[in-house]
């Protein structure tokens, strides 16, 4: 998404991604603090634990709209393509990290830890395809 907020699609895609994650950060912070203090089990534990996965499924409902919304063939292109960047950087560490698991037995990678890496990888991958459609 390279292109500035006067897009109307970009400005409510902005909203509601900045908006689901921050619920995602409370969520996921504020489970944790619960389970480390009250360790809750049973039913509970379960709603609990899912919780903040609704928040990433806003996000994705978000992205989903987004593509939608977006009149410019070129920005949901660049979407997609950011989108298919993170996917394949996640599937490529968690892979990795999984055959590291099964054969060196290195410390177990939370997957908590994807969906953040997913971001992180749209992050990485943003200025190189600003660069390559420039």
């Amino acid at each position: 998404m390279g292109c500035s907020l006067k897009n109307p699609a970009a400005r409510r895609f902005v909203y509601r991604s900045l908006t689901a994650n921050a619920v995602y950060i409370v969520l996921i912070v504020s489970t944790a603090l619960y389970f480390h203090r009250f360790h809750p089990h049973g039913p509970l534990a379960y709603l609990l634990a899912v919780l903040p996965a609704i928040a990433i499924f806003a996000v994705i409902v978000s992205l989903g709209v987004y593509l939608v919304e977006e009149k410019d063939e070129f920005q949901r292109n660049l979407m997609v393509e950011l989108l298919l960047w993170g996917l394949g950087g996640v599937l490529v560490i968690t892979s990795a990290w999984g055959s590291l698991e099964t054969f060196v037995h290195i410390p177990h990678l939370m997957p908590t830890m994807t969906y953040s890496l997913f971001w992180i990888f749209v992050g990485i991958s943003w200025p190189f395809l600003l660069r390559k459609y420039r």
